[in-house]
Order: structure tokens, then sequence, then C-alpha cells
């Protein structure tokens, strides 16, 4: 693995800041209506993606999940103010404002969404590492789900054509406690759900994810193995979201007590620690990247602010390929 550095701990402690910010304006500007629909938040689980992007090669390596999908496409290279620009329905947007909150894509930089349908991404995962063994291209494909997807039946049978074909593949359920109200408590009698590996001779495990660390570990073990061409991995990694599942959501399921604390072990706040502890940073730089952060949410707030609407002829001209299409509404 990549060494972890004190360039790893301030690296880490930007792009996680910068993440949770950016979330927090959109909650912010979707009380104002300036964002409509869905809103899926992922404050919180930031030591994921930051452990996953340390060990990842984003030359060649993808990267797919469900609708909690804002910060992984800027974590893997998108323009922050491009994806804000989404959000807000305007065409300087990832998909000129026709995806939205919940379908952000883009193929330049190997993210591939962005699903809205619970656990559709789970075979789509699967299908871009089969591709990638079938022309050889050495690449490792991360399909993260969350805890609620793991119920669903396509996890199943993607997990039989995955071991059975042996794909370079590693799965990684971001269990944050609850699928949208409803606890893992609820919903089966067993509470580790990496052991659904099992039954398919895949291996897998339970990982701290709160700890950005050990996350990297133990994807960069998974990573390894998929391209060495030993198979699919399948992890569970806990975590917890401080927001709700969607800005409708309530949150009459659980106590104040409780998102207290895990507050407790904010990856951001810890990461923040060890760099004050190692004196990676002064206090002068710490804050130095703070106004950094800001001022870049800001601007990616002014860009979509600016930035205009599409025109509606442009909702068919992205939608079919075909260009004399004959069955649009002003053709019948």
């Amino acid at each position: 693995m990549k060494k972890i550095t004190k360039a790893t701990y301030l690296k880490w402690y930007e792009d996680m800041l910068f993440w949770r910010k950016f979330e927090d304006k959109l909650a912010q500007v979707y009380i104002q209506q300036k964002v409509r629909g869905f809103l899926h938040l992922y404050n919180g689980q930031e030591a994921i993606l930051a452990g996953a992007l340390h060990v990842m090669d984003l030359s060649k390596d993808k990267m797919i999940t469900a609708y909690r999908n804002h910060v992984q496409p800027i974590g893997m290279g998108v323009d922050p103010r491009k994806v804000m620009a989404e959000l807000y329905g305007k065409k300087t947007g990832t998909s000129m404002g026709m995806g939205g909150s919940m379908h952000i894509f883009s193929k330049e930089h190997r993210f591939y969404g962005g699903h809205g349908i619970v656990g559709g991404q789970i075979p789509l995962g699967a299908g871009l590492a089969f591709a990638d063994k079938y022309f050889k291209r050495d690449a490792v494909t991360l399909t993260f789900l969350g805890d609620g997807a793991a119920r669903q039946g396509s996890l199943h049978e993607t997990f039989t054509m995955a071991v059975k074909w042996n794909l370079p593949v590693v799965f990684c359920v971001e269990n944050n406690g609850y699928a949208m109200g409803t606890s893992v408590a609820r919903t089966s009698k067993s509470l580790d759900i990496w052991k659904l590996g099992l039954g398919y001779d895949m291996p897998c495990g339970p990982v701290d994810a709160m700890d950005p660390e050990k996350v990297a570990e133990a994807l960069d073990e998974a990573i390894v193995r998929a391209r060495k061409g030993e198979g699919p991995t399948f992890l569970e990694l806990k975590t917890y979201r401080y927001r709700g599942h969607s800005m409708s959501d309530a949150q009459q399921y659980r106590t104040k007590e409780e998102v207290a604390e895990y507050q407790k072990i904010d990856p951001i706040t810890t990461v923040k620690d060890i760099i004050i502890k190692n004196k990676y940073a002064t206090d002068k730089e710490i804050k130095e990247i703070d106004k950094r952060v800001k001022d870049l949410v800001t601007e990616c707030e002014k860009f979509a602010e600016d930035s205009e609407f599409p025109e509606i002829q442009t909702m068919y001209d992205v939608v079919y390929e075909q260009k004399d299409y004959p069955f649009l509404p002003h053709k019948l």
C-alpha cells in the first residue's frame, strides 16, 4: 500500500472538510429551494472515500455507487463546480442539469453513478469489472451500496457471477446503521452484513469506516487481490451518517444522544487531532486550509447560481441517440 504520511493526513483533512462543507451548503440551498427533488448527504461517511482514493489507481480504476453520490465524483477528479451546477439543474452541470442529485456521472473520470434504484448499481459494477477482465485492462471497480441494498436479490445474483467468473470488483456496503429509517436489526437476525460473502466463498470482513487509514488498508488488500486475478471481495464498511436519509427525513427512528455519541468519533475531527498531535501543521496552516475550503465552496455556489438553465429541447437531445427519432411529441 502507498505509504500514509504527513501529506496524506493533510490531504485527507482538506478533502473531507471540503466534502462536508459542500454537502452543508447543498442542505442550505435546498431549504431555499434552489436545489429540488431528493437530496441525500454524505456527512459522517467521508473516511470511506478518503481511504478508497488513497489506494485506487485513478488512471484506470472505476467507482460506482447509489444515490448518496455528490462527493465521490469530486474525489475522482470531477470539477466540484459542475457537480453543484448539476444539483441546481443548470446546463453547466455534469449531465447538463438532466441528472440531478441522484445521478451524477462522469465517464471521463471513471465514475459511473449515481443510481436512484436501490441496489441497481450492484450488477452494473460487476458488469464494469467483467468488461475490464474481458479486455485485459488491469482495472478494478469499487462498487458501493447501502445496508438496505444488501437485501436486494440483485446482490445475490451478482455475487454468484462475480465469484464464478473471478471478476476484479470490490463490493463495499456502507453500513450507516439505517436503510432509510429501518435499522439493520429490524431486517436481519445477523447484524454482520459482511457474512453474506461467506455463502459464496468470497473473501469478506468488517472495517471500521470512521477511520480512513483502516479503510485504506482493507481496500488495498482487496484491490491487490482483484488486480492479481483472484476475484472479488465483500467489505462491510461500518460508518454513520449525521444527517437524515434525505432532507425530507424527520429522523424519528433515532435519538439525538445516539448521533452525539457518533459525533465523538467524527472522521474529520479525528484526522485533525492526529495532525495536531503529530505537529503536521500549525494552527495558522490549519486555518489556511479551512479558508481554502470555504472559498472553494463559495466559488461552487456562485458558479451554479450564475449558470443558465438548459433549453427544453435539450431533454430530447440527451435522451435519444438516434437523431431522427420519430416518436418525439413534437413529431407525432
